[in-house]
């Protein structure tokens, strides 16, 4: 995401066209760049952090899961995106991160075991802030890249709630 930036700011290229543009052939290529697309060093710089914090979460505590939530809540949110979004583009890692706060936030509420619980507990008290992030509060941020991410992150968590911690 950062090589995407640099090479956008300083070749002067314009990537936002290669977002999520909902409802349109060109705006499916966005399913694939959505996440690795910012539009500028505040937004790319919001996005880092929580990325690699919660990114880092899921695979040091759900490593058997974590590559398949990871790419669930890549491809799945931009896919929802691209099925309900507002007419523009949508850029941004922020889907993603919503995906892996979702997932880490529900699975210890539907696994039920103490470390899943601490978790999502920790995860909340951390990044409860999110969820003002799922409401059309400003016009110019994909709240439904937020909303698709955290219920692909959710759902990702009811579906794997089974499965055993040590299985692969």
């Amino acid at each position: 995401m950062w090589a995407v930036f640099v090479i956008e700011y300083y070749g002067n290229f314009e990537f936002g066209v290669y977002g999520v543009r909902p409802r349109t052939a060109s705006g499916l290529i966005g399913i694939l760049t959505m996440p690795v697309l910012h539009g500028g060093i505040g937004h790319i710089m919001s996005n880092t952090l929580p990325l690699i914090i919660l990114g880092s979460a899921i695979y040091l505590f759900y490593d058997h899961v974590a590559k398949r939530v990871f790419l669930q809540c890549y491809f799945l949110t931009g896919v929802l995106v691209w099925i309900v979004g507002r007419d523009f583009y949508h850029i941004g890692a922020s889907g993603l991160i919503y995906g892996l706060g979702g997932f880490l936030i529900s699975f210890g509420f539907f696994r039920k075991d103490m470390k899943s619980i601490l978790i999502s507990i920790l995860v909340v008290v951390f990044y409860g802030g999110m969820v003002y992030g799922l409401f059309p509060i400003n016009e110019r941020i994909s709240f439904e890249g937020h909303l698709m991410g955290a219920l692909v992150g959710v759902a990702s968590a009811y579906g794997l709630k089974d499965k055993k911690v040590d299985e692969t």
